[in-house]
Parts: structure tokens; sequence; C-alpha cells
């Protein structure tokens, strides 16, 4: 069984080619600026890779253009289309509905209604969706939700102190997101240290960002709350903020209440901080010429992370592994020094020679560190492909 997984963006398709009988990544490709005169398209097949230029009106003609490059019979790696069972979708919020799904109307209504909760996440998917479902019917679609992996946290951790009824009939609760990172991470671990018991903590740190609390594979406690926006800064949203300052700010500067929250969703996290940028290489290489800005983004992101790890740490009552994992967790070597600084007597101690070469799935910690800590490269894509695949399989 082939399953496509793709990941969308309101003018682009990026995609993995999965072969499920042996999990292997078959290809690799996307296409970028739909819509435009000259969209970019690229696939990689076993390390060689092919572009070309071509006009791409909409997201279900990027579909197949892709499956083009992937059946092409000179450098292609599928016989034909119909090879296709599924694609995928890391989908992010559906409110009431969760889980994974067979894309019907009812599921895109859904996460119709989430979608000023998730205003850069849920309308590409929904428009994207919608068109694929109408020209490419002969192809299941399959949404993983990213709250589904939470759905085993508690009401006590899930239910914020406010009305009992907008959580009834809105849906305001702790959704949590990142589900299939740290769902991964779970797994994974649980290989790498022969246990599948373990209390971990998960910290997905990239260009979105949550912390998770995991205890034999299932999600416990997670930083993110009711949107994407919410928990850790991130690189250019807010992460958690008073919503009692969001009328003084209107007042004040003279905004709309839409343009205070595209405010906090698109021009804040590390960029609005530093005023230079939410990328944190920037961030480092500005902090080291002496700017102070970048220095305290940098600062408030390590201290949100260590106050969010403490609170999942006590949590759990204790830890097994601390896993960093993302763009930022598997390259970031100075934050990953500053979130683990002084917490020996926690038991956590990392290695700084370990800390500094680590590349891929690699220990971090001392071997005398109570707490063992690792860098693991999260695939996303590979869970949703076991999630849809499960689905197809049981249907």
């Amino acid at each position: 069984m082939k399953i496509l997984v793709a990941n969308l963006g309101s003018t682009s398709f990026k995609y993995r080619l999965f072969d499920m009988a042996d999990e292997r990544q078959l290809a690799r490709g996307g296409v970028e600026r739909i819509g435009s005169a000259e969209s970019p398209c690229f696939v990689e097949i076993g390390g060689k890779r092919q572009e070309l230029k071509t006009p791409i009106p909409d997201h279900a003609a990027a579909v197949r253009q892709c499956l083009a490059q992937l059946t092409d019979p000179a450098s292609g790696c599928l016989r034909n289309a119909g090879e296709v069972a599924a694609i995928g979708f890391k989908a992010v919020h559906g409110g009431r509905i969760s889980g994974v799904q067979r894309v019907t109307p009812n599921v895109l209504t859904a996460m119709e209604e989430m979608s000023l909760v998730a205003p850069a996440h849920n309308p590409p998917y929904i428009k994207a969706m919608r068109l694929l479902a109408e020209k490419l019917p002969e192809i299941p679609l399959v949404a993983a939700f990213e709250t589904g992996f939470h759905a085993t946290i508690e009401d006590r951790l899930r239910y914020y102190p406010a009305p009992f009824e907008w959580a009834e009939k809105l849906h305001i609760k702790r959704w949590g997101f990142h589900g299939a990172s740290h769902r991964y991470i779970a797994q994974r671990t649980s290989q790498l240290l022969g246990r599948y018991d373990l209390r971990i903590i998960s910290c997905h740190l990239g260009g979105s960002n949550s912390l998770c609390a995991i205890r034999g594979q299932q999600s416990v406690a997670t930083s993110m709350g009711m949107s994407p926006q919410t928990g850790l800064p991130h690189n250019n949203r807010v992460g958690d903020f008073d919503p009692f300052a969001i009328p003084l700010i209107m007042q004040a500067e003279g905004l709309s209440l839409h343009q205070v929250l595209d405010t906090l969703a698109e021009r804040s996290g590390l960029f609005g901080l530093s005023g230079i940028s939410g990328d944190i290489r920037d961030l480092e290489d500005a902090a080291a010429q002496g700017k102070a800005r970048a220095r305290l983004a940098l600062d408030v992101f390590i201290a949100e992370i260590r106050r969010h790890l403490g609170g999942l740490l006590v949590e759990l009552g204790g830890v097994d592994a601390v896993v960093f994992t993302g763009g930022i967790g598997e390259n970031g070597v100075s934050i990953r020094t500053g979130v683990c600084a002084n917490l020996m007597e926690l038991g956590i101690e990392l290695d700084p020679q370990r800390n500094a070469k680590a590349k891929g799935e690699c220990r971090i910690s001392t071997d005398t560190s109570r707490v063992q800590v690792w860098t693991v490269p999260t695939n996303e894509e590979l869970v949703v492909a076991r999630q849809t695949k499960h689905v197809l399989d049981n249907n």
C-alpha cells in the first residue's frame, strides 16, 4: 500500500510518499507558488532531485503534477497513479471532531468551526481538501488531527476555569497540538530505551513549539491550549498571553480586535519581542553582536520552556527521558544548554561535549544523569501514513 502524506499551505503543496509494506519513504516533493505563472515543482527519488517550473492553478493540479512526476516511466517510482491508496493530511483542529477521519462534508464543517482559532492552518487545508475531493474523487482523503494524541489527557487538565457551557457548546478546552510529532517521539524513545512504560517529556521546538508529558506512550499533559497560538512563544505567534491586555492595546493604539489578534498571530513571538527575526539562528547571531532585544527573546524562550518543563515534570511525578525534537530541538545546542542548566537536583545533567556534537538520534546527558536527555528527529509524516493506513484497513 502506497500512502501520500500532504503538508499544505495556502500556495504550496509538499508531500512524502511511503510504501507501507516496510514503511520506506519512496519519494518527497512538492509545488510552491500555486496560482502563479511559474510554479516551481520538485521531486526527490532515491537521492536524485528533479525540478521544473510550470503553471499550477490550484492544489488539485499540484497533486496531478506530482503524480505525473512519480509515474514518469524514466524516473518515477510508481507504475501508475492508482497505486496511491490515499492522501493523508496532518490536519490541525477539528474541535468536536478529532482522531483520524475520512474527509467528509461533516469533517470539513467541523474544521470550519475552528478556523477562527487556527487561522493559519485550517482555511488552506479546508480549501484544498474540498478541491481534491471534487477533482480527484478516486483518491480517498484522510485527516489525522493533531489533537487526537491528546485525547488521553484528563479533564482536570483539559478544562479552563471558565463557564462550563463554553466548553460544552463552543469546545473551549485545552486541545493540544503537534500530536503526530509527540506520538512519534513516544514510540521511538520507547524503542530506543527498550521500555514502554517510560515517563517522557517531548520538547517539539521549531517554527511552532510545544511540550508534552507522556506516560506509557500516552499524552498526560501538554503546553498548548485551545489554539496553536498558545503555550510557548513561537517564531511569530505569541504563546501564552493575558486576554485582559487586549482592550488596553485596542484603546491605546487605536486598533480593532481583528488587528490586535492578527498581530498576536503573525507579528509576535520571537519576532515581535526581538524586532529582528523569529529564527533562532538569526537571534543568536544578533545576540552575539550585543543586540539586547535578541538576547531578551532567547532568554524569554528558554525561560518559558523551563517553566512548562517543570510543570510537566511535577505532573508525571518524575521523568525518565527528556527528548528534544524539531528544527530547534535537534540543532539548538545553546537552547538545550539553557533549558537543562542547573537541573542536577532534578536528575537532569547535560554532557556539554555530547550536546555540542549531537546529530540525529543521540543521547546528550551524562552517563550518571538519572534522567536521559536525547535528541531524536521527529517523523510526523510517517505517523500520519500509519494512521491513514489504519483507517483504510478498517473501512
